[in-house]
């Protein structure tokens, strides 16, 4: 029987479909679906008359949100698809025609076309996982910007009511000192707090905010050269009442995460250095590792690869190019800094053992081309180990 490719170009109402028979490479139907359960039936009906669902090549660009309920649909129907990257199918048509032309239909048979020319990766199993771990995954990294902005908007405030405060606490808002601004806010009232403040404050701080402490911030209070504005103290409560919101929903979040990325359990979740909420990035913007040959590919999928510039006898490089998922290269970075920066001699030598470093922290390579490599190297530790256990520490030892 036949293999038939179709390319599907996805819209928010409609997706116009392609079908290309492989024997003749030629086009066998053009379709337009809605994006309702109407539609959707009517492209699995089309599907099933063409020949067997092993012999169908499905494909369409990957269009953030738009597609979802069609690839649902078409991993409950036990349907094979592959997602792909749109900067591609445009400089394939680029690279097929001079014509400007960029239609709908255009488009759908581009993608039919692209697809009989490259190897079929159809999208892994375990789709809602993986999609459900990437939304809520980059929701918690916006909630936590967010979160990080309204940090500096309320230092900004205490520049303008309290500016020896933030010094007071080393540069942090710490428990104690969120404390300190939810129920007394200005400085005039910290001037004014008396034992049973301290009490208070000492049970917040666990005991670690000394009286010393606490008279010396009541004088920093009673001196300090801020302004005693009653504007500042209704932007500082708005501010604080938006952080705690924010902090409670990253702290849902979280735990929304760990339950499903408990559930999947993928093996590099026993590696040193990846918990759950990192497990859950590698996995939600991966996805299948194996889909990928080499680490070289999932270096370039993560945008943290050097670029390449080179003409005639001029050569130039070294940049990362910063194409792929900013979430996915802050993970990777902050895993492997690890084994870069100064450490344990012990954590040290087991870090090097295990990703095969041989060269010394002060290398005289820059820190940057030493995190690319540390990750090259981890990454291809993730696509060969299976399951990490102590064990191997003993073994490199030996």
């Amino acid at each position: 029987m036949s293999m038939y490719f179709i390319g599907i170009d996805i819209s928010k109402y409609k997706h116009d479909c392609c079908i290309i028979s492989a024997a003749d490479q030629k086009v066998v139907s053009k379709v337009t679906i809605k994006n309702n359960k109407a539609g959707f039936n009517e492209l699995l009906t089309i599907i099933h008359s063409l020949a067997n669902p092993a012999d169908i090549r499905i494909g369409f660009e990957s269009t953030a949100h738009y597609a979802l309920n069609l690839e649902l649909f078409l991993e409950n129907s036990l349907l094979t698809f592959m997602e792909v990257n749109p900067v591609l199918i445009s400089e394939y048509k680029k690279s097929k025609t001079l014509r400007r032309t960029k239609t709908d239909s255009v488009d759908c048979e581009s993608i039919a076309r692209w697809l009989m020319t490259v190897e079929y990766k159809p999208h892994s199993k375990g789709f809602y996982h993986a999609y459900s771990l990437k939304s809520l995954t980059r929701l918690r990294d916006k909630l936590i910007r967010q979160r990080s902005f309204y940090l500096v908007k309320i230092t900004n405030v205490l520049d303008h009511t309290f500016p020896e405060f933030k010094p007071f606490f080393n540069e942090r808002l710490s428990k104690t000192a969120l404390y300190l601004l939810e129920n007394y806010g200005s400085a005039e009232k910290m001037a004014r707090m008396n034992s049973a403040s301290y009490e208070k404050l000492r049970s917040v701080s666990r005991g670690k905010f000394s009286p010393q402490q606490f008279l010396r911030l009541k004088e920093l209070a009673a001196n300090t050269v801020g302004v005693n504005n009653s504007i500042f103290d209704v932007e500082l409560n708005s501010l604080l009442s938006l952080y705690k919101s924010l902090v409670k929903e990253i702290d849902t979040i979280e735990k929304e995460i760990n339950k499903l990325i408990e559930e999947v359990h993928p093996h590099y979740m026993s590696v040193p250095g990846i918990g759950p909420l990192s497990a859950a990035v590698i996995y939600s913007e991966y996805g299948d590792i194996s889909n990928f040959t080499n680490p070289g590919q999932m270096l370039a999928f993560a945008g943290i690869e050097p670029g390449i510039n080179e003409s005639g006898t001029e050569s130039h490089g070294g940049k990362m190019v910063k194409r792929g998922s900013s979430q996915l290269c802050y993970t990777l970075i902050n895993w492997n800094l690890l084994s870069i920066i100064p450490i344990a001699d012990l954590i040290l030598q087991i870090v090097r053992k295990l990703f095969y470093i041989n060269a010394c922290i002060n290398d005289e390579k820059s820190l940057k081309i030493s995190v690319l490599s540390q990750i090259r190297k981890a990454i291809n530790m993730l696509k060969v180990l299976k399951l990490y256990d102590f064990q191997i520490c003993q073994f490199f030892n030996k």
